[in-house]
């Protein structure tokens, strides 16, 4: 595992790394499936919306109120399957979002990387809490972090504005004494 400003990781399945602008066409195909993205605050609509979305990712990992991008790819076939956001809130928390594309979902992808995520934010990062924001309706998303074991914290009612609409907000966290 690499633990400088580019970090890898790897999975028995997966290889995670940092994302790069030759990805672009990559994630526009699945980021770009407004069924799938539903609960997602940012659904392209064509490849320089996703040009835009990288170019505001930071270059380093672990700066303070920025976020870091990795790229999940299915070892097997080096395909990229979907991607994990990190926002760094502070220095010992962190944010963290997974989109997957549709054919890959219900295989435990996700929740390998996740995993190796998790790992990596507490065991090389030392970070203290990790926090999900996912809205209620998105039922998978919140299977999937409470199998990772984390917690709801808070339900904020209409707190955010996507597509048009005030959604609620549910905050899930884990503490790294908690990681097991």
């Amino acid at each position: 595992m690499n633990t400088n400003n580019k970090p890898e990781l790897r999975t028995e399945r997966l290889f995670l790394r940092p994302v790069m602008s030759q990805d672009a066409p990559f994630i526009f195909n699945y980021r770009s499936d407004a069924e799938t993205n539903k609960y997602q605050g940012w659904i392209p609509e064509n490849l320089n919306d996703v040009d835009i979305f990288l170019s505001k990712i930071s270059p380093q990992i672990n700066i303070e109120n920025t976020w870091y991008q990795f790229v999940i790819i299915e070892s097997n076939q080096l395909e990229i399957i979907g991607d994990i956001g990190i926002h760094f809130l502070g220095e010992q928390q962190a944010e963290i979002g997974c989109t997957l594309a549709k054919e890959f979902h219900g295989y435990g992808y996700a929740t390998e990387a996740l995993k190796s995520i998790i790992t990596f934010l507490f065991n090389q990062l030392n970070k203290h809490r990790i926090i999900c924001s996912i809205d209620p309706n998105n039922v998978n998303s919140i299977e999937l972090v409470k199998r990772l074991g984390f917690r709801k914290e808070a339900h904020f009612k209409e707190s955010l504005f996507i597509n048009g609409e005030w959604v609620d907000d549910i905050v899930y966290a884990i503490l790294k004494r908690e990681w097991n």
